[in-house]
Formats: C-alpha cells, structure tokens, sequence
C-alpha cells in the first residue's frame, strides 16, 4: 500500500534568524516543535527551560518575541510565511497575571 509523502513547507519563519519551515494552518510553536526545537526561552528566576506546556494558550510558558512583540503565544500564533521569531530570558515579564518560576 503506497504512503502519502508530506507535501515541502511552502511557508518559512525565522528564528533567531534561521530559517524554519512551517506547514499552512500551523503554529509557531507546533513549527518550532516539528523542526527540532523543544525550548525559547529560560525562567527568570530559576534559568530553566521552557517551550510548548499545555498548546492550548493556557500557560505562559511558550512566550516569544514575534514580529516585535513581546510575551507572544507560540502555540496561538499562526506560523504564517515571513514570521519573525526571537527566543527570550523572561525578562520583559510577563502580562495577563502568568508566572514564572
């Protein structure tokens, strides 16, 4: 029985400036995931690492900068063609009354 072949990413973000492939209707995160990357970000208290937790926009601990704007959702945010990502220490802060330990 033949095999389907994934179709090649048609879009491309960024992440600290290299370039990651993403498939239409994905998140940054689920993006990000899929090419390998499992952290973004460290705690400010405690250094630790921090990536997809929950992937329903519940936690905080996805945060990145994209497009220039802070404390942004990876796993709410549409990994569209020409997305700027930037990994981050959590010190910015955070909003919306998250935590960060």
């Amino acid at each position: 029985m033949p095999t389907a072949e994934p179709e090649p990413a048609p879009n491309t973000i960024t992440f600290d400036g290299e370039p990651i492939p993403a498939r239409p209707g994905q998140t940054v995160g689920a993006a990000l995931t899929e090419a390998g990357i499992r952290s973004w970000r460290e705690t400010r208290k405690n250094g630790r690492p921090r990536g997809l937790f929950c992937g329903i926009g519940v936690c905080y601990d996805c945060l990145l900068t994209i497009n220039g704007q802070s404390n942004q959702r990876a796993c709410l945010a549409p990994a569209e063609d020409g997305t700027s990502c930037e990994s981050g220490s959590g010190e910015e802060g955070l909003r919306d009354g998250g935590t960060d330990e």
